[in-house]
């Protein structure tokens, strides 16, 4: 069996069982727990839990007003590291084609060459988000184990996948079995480390945006 056929076949298998069971198992663990109900009185004009819980997660997209001048291109930077990807991972024609083999789904692909920018730009970024948080005090005090590993995971896939396509340094089956390695190592992680936020925020945004409308709070 050479490396490729390790990576495309076994490894990948494994990664995304890993994957599905992992993501499944998290949020299982949270929304089988028992869930207390909220005694207080609602206050009048409440809106439903459903349109409390969108408000909650749209306000949540961007700072509130007094730190918007500070947190202005934190938050552009992680929507065009965040926003890249998406665009890595379902506008790349191969990718599309792997993902048609899992779900039996497609749509049309963009041009490699706007793949290519993307992945440069998306790149550039995560670079700047490893800088901030190494260079600012507070972030550096704060950060675990887990955020480190967590964007070398992330940007790995994209190094890889960037040195694939330009065919350099290795063959192009070696280089492709590297890229495919990184992206079941991605996987594996996701489910246990803080990439899961990618599903959990769906979950805490709105519980928040729930709690709070309720009580007439602003968000």
């Amino acid at each position: 069996m050479t490396l490729l056929d390790l990576a495309r076949g076994p490894a990948l298998e494994v990664a995304v069982a890993v994957f599905v069971f992992g993501v499944s198992w998290r949020l299982l663990s949270l929304l089988l727990l028992p869930w207390s109900h909220d005694k207080s009185i609602a206050r009048a004009g409440a809106p439903p839990a459903f349109v409390g819980a969108t408000r909650g997660f749209v306000r949540h997209l961007w700072p509130p007003k007094p730190f918007v001048r500070t947190f202005i291109l934190v938050t552009l930077n992680g929507y065009v590291f965040h926003l890249g990807l998406v665009v890595i991972v379902f506008g790349l024609a191969q990718h599309i084609l792997f993902l048609r083999g899992l779900f039996g789904v497609s749509w049309p692909n963009l041009p490699s060459g706007v793949i290519a920018v993307v992945s440069v730009i998306t790149l550039a970024s995560l670079i700047v988000a490893l800088a901030r948080r190494l260079t600012s005090p507070v972030l550096r005090l704060i950060s675990t184990f887990d955020d480190y590993v967590s964007w070398f995971v992330t940007v790995l896939p994209v190094v890889t996948g960037l040195i694939a396509v330009s065919h350099l340094w290795a063959p192009y089956e070696t280089l492709l079995a590297v890229h495919l390695l990184s992206v079941a190592l991605l996987l594996i992680w996701f489910p246990f480390g803080k990439l899961m936020h990618g599903f959990l925020v769906f979950l805490t945004r709105s519980e928040t945006g729930i709690f709070y409308s309720r009580r007439g709070a602003e968000i």
